[in-house]
Order: C-alpha cells, then structure tokens, then sequence
C-alpha cells in the first residue's frame, strides 16, 4: 500500500470535549455538577478511561463573552486552567490522552513548549495541544498584545509558531541529549532557546486543529496529527476525509497521516421511541424562556425581556448592523438585521414561538447521533467499515454523567461489532490513535 493511498482502519474511537456551558449543556438541572469543582473533571475523565476514549479534550477561552455590554450571566464563569487541570488528571488517569488548548496568538513559543512538554513527561506521553489562533482585539485586551495580529496573519503567525515549537521537541539528537540551540527570527517573535526538558515517550505532543476554512484545511494538513472536525454526517464525513487525504498528499504527508474525530452529541436509550423522548427531554432543557430571550438579545443588541420566550419572534429590529467578537465565536459577524428578517420569515412560516427557533437553532441537530444503542452502534459501524473517520469527539449535555450510557452501553455493542478498541494500544497517546513517530523537523525545515 503506498502511502498516498488511504486505507481505512475500520475501527473508530472516542474523545470527550469537555467545553464548559453553552447551548448544548444542561447546566441548571439538579443533575448537573460544578464546571469548577475537581470532583466533575476527575468524574468525568475516568469513565471516559473507562470506555477505552483516546482522549479527554479541554476548551478554554480568554475572555468572558459578554451580554448587552456586561459579562453573560447565562454563561460559566471561568474554568480552571486547561494544563493545570490535565496535569491533576494525570494523577487519576492512566492512559487517556489529554488535551489542552492553547492559542498561538496569545502564548510564546519557548513557554508553551515548555510547559506542553512538561505535561507530556509527568503524563507518561499523553499530552496534546489543540491549536487556535484569534486575531481580534476585544480577546487581547486582556494581554499586552492586544489586537496587533492582523486577520490575513492568522495561520502565517500560528504556523511559525507551531513549527517553531516542534523544533525544540525535535531539538534532541537522542532521548538522552544534549539538545540544539534552536533559532527563530520572524514578523511576530524571535526565539533563541536551548530546551530543558528531554523528550517524552511519545516523543512530542500530539496536535489537534480543528479550522475549516480552506486555510484552516491546509494548516491541519501540514501540521496536525487530529482534526476536530465540523463534519459528522455519514456523506458530509466522507467527503471531508476526501479533500483531507488530498490535502495531505500534497503536503507531502501520507494519506493515513491525519486522525479525523467530528464534534458529537449522543442521546441514547434501549429503544429508539425512548431515544427520541429523551431527546425532546434534553432539548427542553438545553433552552429555557432565559436562555431563548438571551439568544435573541446576543443578535438584537438590545433587551427583549418584554417578548414571551413562548410567542413570536420580535418584530423591532436590531439596533446593530453586524455582531462583535464580544458575544462569543457563535455569534461574531453575523448580519443582524438581514438575519433578522430571515428569522421572523421563517419563524412564521413554521409556526415557531421564540423558545422553539432558538432550539432549533441551538441544537446540535447536524452532530446529534439518537437512538438505541444497538441502532446508534450499527450506523457508527458503517464509518468505521469505509473510514469516514477516525472517531468522534463527544460532547456530553450533561456534567459530570453524561457519558455514562455511551460508556456502559454503546461502547460494548461496538466492542461486540469489532470496531471499537477493548483495551489501549499503548501507555502513549500516540500510540493509542495509531499515529507514527515524527519525523524530525529540524531535518525538513531550515531554522
């Protein structure tokens, strides 16, 4: 087989996005546990290690979003740092891998690769890093930065960075050194570094990316080894993987040289009428009369607590042309007064009260896997058989045991199928996803 041909695993795996409160968790039931507190964190990752999950995947954001100009009260408020957190579930795990993000634009090179790598040695090579980028100057306010990386820079700047970092991982001849001085002069940053830490099992952290513009595309098919992907529908999936081994290939990287894992919910039961009960019950909660007036107000840019979250949609129009970075990634740039329009047309042509739209909006319907377990298992199957992914990135709606029934019941139907892992590979979360060592930068890349 030559390796610009893809060969299909016909296995898939989990990984947990633990991404603190939005839309889809349900974080005001009595169920639902603290998103600060240990207790739901260490919960959490060991019934994922429980399930054989590759991996257990933090998001983290720099700045509060705000609402009407005030910091969201419908929103968490801060998480604890992600590498700290992953460094103290490294203490209650023991093959998991753990994933942290981490933003180039924010961050230094010599620093984060430091403290990545620190994470990597302490957790006996399990450490990963998902790479984001942000170029707006609402987020760096809160650094001395602030706001100075233009937007055509964004993947220029990360790419430096991300190679610049692989460089002090690869700076070591042999696990046992002594390790290269390691040289970067560019626009944005000049590093002149001598590493202090050897390399880890796994040799270097594995990196996760998940931008999906076309530039998005090609980073990850440069530099990541997973792709957090937007793309869980069997033929949306199928074609992604497509232009994602085509991108590789022409990156000089082999076809199989990129893991695919699409974001995911699950709600799941022992039949399919009970699955789809669950599901109404879930949305019920995932929206209440707040959270849909809220939403609302995110896009108007004025208060509408006066409008029944169970009536029409309002029928004032926005006082805002276009929405800012300050709302939140889901809501940037979005053209509030056409979507206005657009909204109430469609509203009223289904019959939709407020609280209705905005759930189904809101609603992870493209990403939503429901049904029974023995169904949800066979439809899983059919991915792994043609490799449209590697896996799926699951978001749970609710903390800290929402994995639960995916644990206790999916993974064993999948098990039983031979598609699911029954054991890690390896103590490695390199060797868990089947990913080859590196080979070195610094033979490839002139510094």
């Amino acid at each position: 087989m030559t390796r610009d041909i893809f060969k299909p695993s016909g296995r898939i795996q989990f990984g947990i996005f633990f991404q603190g409160v939005n839309s889809g968790t349900i974080w005001k039931a009595a169920e639902s546990g603290s998103q600060t507190d240990f207790e739901s964190f260490r919960r959490i990752v060991q019934t994922a290690e429980r399930g054989k999950f590759a991996a257990f995947f933090l998001g983290e954001g720099l700045r509060l979003r705000e609402h009407l100009g005030r910091p969201h009260a419908l929103d968490v408020v801060g998480r604890p740092d992600a590498q700290t957190m992953l460094a103290a579930l490294a203490s209650v795990t023991t093959n998991i891998g753990l994933v942290a993000t981490q933003n180039t634009t924010y961050n230094d090179p010599a620093d984060l690769a430091h403290r990545l790598s620190s994470l990597d040695l302490i957790s006996g090579g399990r450490a990963a890093w998902n790479v984001v980028t942000t170029d707006n100057a609402w987020t760096g306010a809160n650094f001395r930065r602030g706001g100075y990386l233009d937007h055509a820079d964004r993947y220029r700047h990360a790419e430096a960075f991300v190679e610049t970092a692989k460089r002090i991982w690869d700076s070591w001849e042999t696990p046992s050194g002594p390790a290269h001085r390691v040289l970067h002069q560019g626009q944005h940053y000049t590093v002149d570094v001598t590493p202090r830490l050897p390399r880890s099992p796994q040799y270097r952290p594995v990196l996760f990316q998940a931008g999906d513009s076309p530039e998005g595309r090609d980073f990850a098919a440069r530099q990541a080894d997973v792709i957090f992907s937007a793309h869980p529908k069997f033929d949306d999936a199928v074609e992604f993987r497509r232009d994602i081994v085509s991108r590789s290939v022409a990156a000089g990287r082999g076809a199989n040289a990129v893991r695919i894992m699409p974001a995911s919910e699950f709600i799941l039961a022992a039949t399919d009428q009970e699955a789809r009960e669950k599901k109404d019950w879930v949305r019920s909660l995932q929206i209440g009369p707040q959270q849909a007036i809220a939403y609302l107000e995110q896009f108007w840019g004025r208060e509408l607590s006066a409008y029944d979250p169970d009536g029409p949609l309002p029928d004032i129009d926005p006082v805002v042309e276009e929405t800012s970075e300050t709302r939140g990634s889901g809501f940037h740039g979005a053209k509030a007064r056409q979507l206005a329009d657009q909204w109430r047309a469609e509203a009223k042509d289904k019959g939709l009260s407020i609280r209705q739209f905005v759930t189904s909006r809101t609603a992870r319907i493209d990403s939503t896997f429901t049904g029974s377990y023995n169904a949800v298992a066979d439809h899983l199957a059919q991915y792994a058989r043609v490799g449209a992914v590697d896996g799926f990135n699951i978001s749970p709606w609710l903390i800290p045991t929402g994995l639960d029934d995916i644990v206790n019941h999916l993974v064993p139907e999948l098990q039983e199928r031979g598609v699911y892992p029954t054991e890690y590979r390896g103590s490695t979360l390199r060797e868990n996803l089947g990913l080859e060592t590196p080979v070195r930068l610094s033979q490839q890349v002139s510094v």
